[in-house]
């Protein structure tokens, strides 16, 4: 018997999955427990329908994060912190602070998506990932300068 799972069942699959089961366990269990409905040929259709709809926004969320990650490497932001007398930074510079300088260049990009392998302690330029979407990233170019 084919059901669309309703909530994650070990063994079988994830939340809204098409699965084949034998029509004891999914009548005695799954359906009962309300952990699946059965895949009637207006449910299929739905789950279908549903599943066009994802891969349709998924490839729109995509399709915005490229555009994204193209205007992303074109920019160079400039952060003015206070310096020490040897030109070394009084702290470091950290991802919120990158995220603080995009957001006034007019760029929203949440600090976790900020990728520093080490925090920024010295003037300079830096390059500095973020990560767009899952396998799209973007290098920003960090100009650190003093106050």
């Amino acid at each position: 018997m084919k059901v669309i799972l309703s909530k994650d069942v070990a063994g079988q699959g994830k939340k809204g999955d098409l699965v084949t089961v034998s029509d004891g366990y999914a009548r005695n269990y799954l359906i009962k427990n309300n952990l699946a409905v059965e895949a009637t040929s207006t449910v299929i259709n739905a789950y279908n329908m549903q599943q066009e709809s994802k891969a349709h926004h998924a490839r729109e969320e995509k399709k915005a994060a490229e555009e994204l990650a193209k205007a992303l490497n074109n920019i160079t932001v400039t952060v003015k912190v206070k310096v020490g007398a040897n030109g070394k930074l009084f702290g470091a510079l950290n991802t919120g602070d990158i995220a603080t300088a995009l957001s006034k260049a007019g760029t929203q990009i949440d600090k976790k998506k900020i990728v520093l392998k080490d925090p920024i302690k010295a003037l300079g330029t830096y390059k500095v990932a973020v990560k767009v979407y899952p396998e799209i990233s973007a290098t920003v170019q960090v100009l650190v300068e003093a106050e």
